[in-house]
């Protein structure tokens, strides 16, 4: 990884190079919370006045620019005794500016499962690499646990991330077009002032984490703790909205489903992203439904985090934005759950 520091002008300067040529994604206020802090959302942008880069966390995660909701697959046409078949999934180039480092290591979990396995999806890849990604470094969320799952720091899956230093920004490069970008307006090597104000200012975040989650020995208590009342304590809240897994930035569950004219002249394949707290998740042929309760179904989407993706990739799926918590009209949230976990375990 390649360091370089710019002035906060020549990032304004390298946002407006960028609008020229491409769709650009950031950041937007479109509202506010009755206790006033901002609702923000990722749109398209104009000018880099449009962006509000001190938000804190956005409704959603970028995930939608990757993963959308819905999607056509494919479409077909029917005609005479004859088919033909449109597959599109080409996006033109386009920049997203702002990323958290939660969100963007959010996006290298996907690409293990939907880039690096056995059936890599081409949807995704061709937006994954269409995509220029600015990140930048931000105070802890106020009940966000990032640095419980090591996702407050990111080392890869962006062009830059920024840090910032008051009248600067320190920049992290990590990939060519990266380099060739910030090219394009005035950067310098980082001083030894620069490095030190850098590592002052990463200390600072670390330290400002007000929520801590223990994850050391959690696919264990998992698995010892199958059967705990703790699952039904939390099941009988949920609603089973699927809220929780809308704005996850790392649930990728999705149900496909054909779509036929009624005069047979076309269909398509949908696919539509799914959540496993919805009661027909697991429902199969014949009815029978393998997860019918609440607690069952918010159990597997624990499972799942922290003990089926830990050894698959060795890691949680979680990246601790805790949105899900947020979202939740129940109060249901990942550090309380885990924490009951912990003290049913003990005792």
């Amino acid at each position: 990884m390649l360091f370089k520091v710019m002035a906060k002008s020549s990032f304004e300067e390298l946002v407006g190079l960028l609008l020229e040529s491409n769709e650009v994604i950031g950041p937007r206020m479109k509202t506010r919370h009755p206790d006033g802090k901002g609702v923000h959302q990722f749109l398209p942008i104009t000018a880099f006045a449009d962006m509000d880069l001190d938000y804190e966390k956005s409704e959603y995660s970028p995930k939608t620019y990757f993963l959308p909701f819905k999607e056509n697959l494919s479409t077909y046409r029917f005609q005479g005794g004859d088919w033909e078949q449109e597959i599109k999934y080409r996006i033109q180039p386009r920049a997203i500016v702002g990323m958290r480092a939660c969100d963007i290591n959010a996006l290298v979990k996907l690409d293990k499962v939907l880039l690096k396995g056995d059936f890599p999806s081409p949807y995704y890849l061709a937006r994954r690499k269409n995509t220029f990604i600015i990140g930048l470094d931000h105070d802890p969320c106020e009940n966000g646990f990032c640095a419980s799952v090591g996702s407050d720091i990111v080392s890869h899956g962006f062009d830059l991330f920024l840090t910032d230093l008051g009248d600067r920004y320190f920049v992290a490069i990590d990939s060519d077009r990266g380099y060739r970008v910030a090219a394009n307006v005035e950067i310098r090597d980082p001083t030894e002032a620069d490095n030190e104000a850098y590592v002052q200012t990463r200390n600072r975040i670390a330290k400002g984490f007000k929520v801590e989650v223990s994850i050391r020995n959690l696919p264990q208590i998992l698995d010892l703790e199958f059967q705990s009342p703790v699952w039904k304590k939390w099941g009988d809240k949920c609603l089973s909205c699927g809220s929780c897994s809308a704005v996850c930035p790392t649930c990728y569950c999705y149900g496909v489903e054909e779509k036929v004219a009624m005069d047979f002249s076309e269909s398509a394949k949908v696919k539509r992203l799914y959540s496993c707290n919805l009661y027909d998740f697991a429902m199969v042929a014949g009815g029978h439904n393998f997860r019918p309760s609440r607690e069952s179904r918010l159990k597997y989407r624990y499972y799942h985090q922290h003990r089926g993706f830990v050894e698959t990739y060795d890691e949680p799926k979680c990246v601790g934005c805790n949105r899900c918590g947020d979202v939740c009209l129940a109060g249901i949230n990942p550090p309380e759950v885990i924490t009951d976990l912990e003290k049913e375990a003990a005792r």
